[in-house]
């Protein structure tokens, strides 16, 4: 069974940065961040296809957000500069363990995704 654990959330004054892990344990497909905040449901950020080589960004973070994976490491990132409060939220790494193609128009729906981790927080304050 493959798991996720993400590392990197913190506290940050906007227009800070910060860099978001995720470490994991098998071979992974596509990958993405989802973000929530209490009350509302989980959003896609970003995706990233299994080489890196194809990435997905929702409107809100493209520009500022950066997605990479370095799978000899076994790690997914997220790079997150120009911090908004905003973007204030629990993280949650996402990963497909089973194979299929990287489609762009579904890369930020959770059923994409089969396997996730626990969440990190971000809190960006004015």
């Amino acid at each position: 069974q493959v798991h996720l654990v993400e590392s990197g959330g913190g506290s940050v004054q906007a227009g800070g940065s910060l860099r978001l892990s995720c470490s994991f344990n098998g071979y992974t497909y596509n990958m993405a961040w989802f973000r929530q905040v209490p009350g509302n449901e989980r959003e896609g950020v970003a995706a990233i296809s299994p080489s890196g080589g194809v990435t997905s960004y929702t409107d809100s973070v493209k520009g500022r957000f950066t997605i990479s994976r370095d799978n000899a490491k076994n790690t997914l990132y997220l790079q997150m500069n120009s911090l908004k409060p905003e973007d204030t939220g629990t993280y949650y790494c996402a990963a497909s363990i089973t194979s299929r193609p990287y489609y762009q128009i579904e890369s930020l729906r959770e059923s994409a995704y089969n396997t996730w981790g626990q969440g990190t927080q971000v809190t960006v304050s004015s």
